[in-house]
């Protein structure tokens, strides 16, 4: 499995690689060597880009492994804009679902920021929960380098 790290703002992220498609993005440093392929060389590109602010949607062949739902809360993540938010409600609706239910599959997301479960908030504009990096405090800083405007 081909993997990269690389720093960034909110700390070290590792990206692996199937060979063919991103399958997780892990907050730390891998401690082994990289084994660099395309994938990785294009998502850690990609992932400069956009913490610098020049990359306001991602374009890498994904493969996130999880259930059917999963699936499904993580295409409708997909398709919220750069520096926009909806509620885990608004998602749960897409999927006809709960809002917590939701909130699971978000948690449950191998591939943060490329899928970008940071843009779901709680009613009100309430940030819930982040399961990456330093949590509510790292999804808050993800969504102010977007110039999201918190619900």
């Amino acid at each position: 499995m081909a993997h990269v790290s690389l720093l960034t703002p909110i700390g070290y992220l590792s990206v692996f690689s199937d060979g063919s498609a991103v399958i997780a993005i892990e907050f730390g440093r891998v401690t082994t060597s990289n084994t660099i392929d395309n994938i990785t060389k294009n998502a850690r590109q990609q992932l400069n880009a956009y913490f610098d602010g020049s990359l306001r949607q991602f374009d890498l062949p994904l493969n996130p492994t999880g259930t059917v739902f999963q699936q499904a809360v993580w295409r409708a993540i997909l398709n919220i804009s750069f520096s926009k938010t909806r509620t885990y409600s608004d998602i749960a609706a897409d999927v006809s679902s709960s809002a917590r239910a939701v909130g699971g599959a978000c948690a449950a997301n191998p591939i943060p920021i490329i899928i970008p479960c940071h843009r779901v908030l709680g009613k009100g504009g309430m940030l819930g929960g982040y399961s990456g990096g330093e949590g509510p405090e790292t999804k808050q800083v993800l969504l102010r380098r977007e110039g999201a405007l918190l619900i």
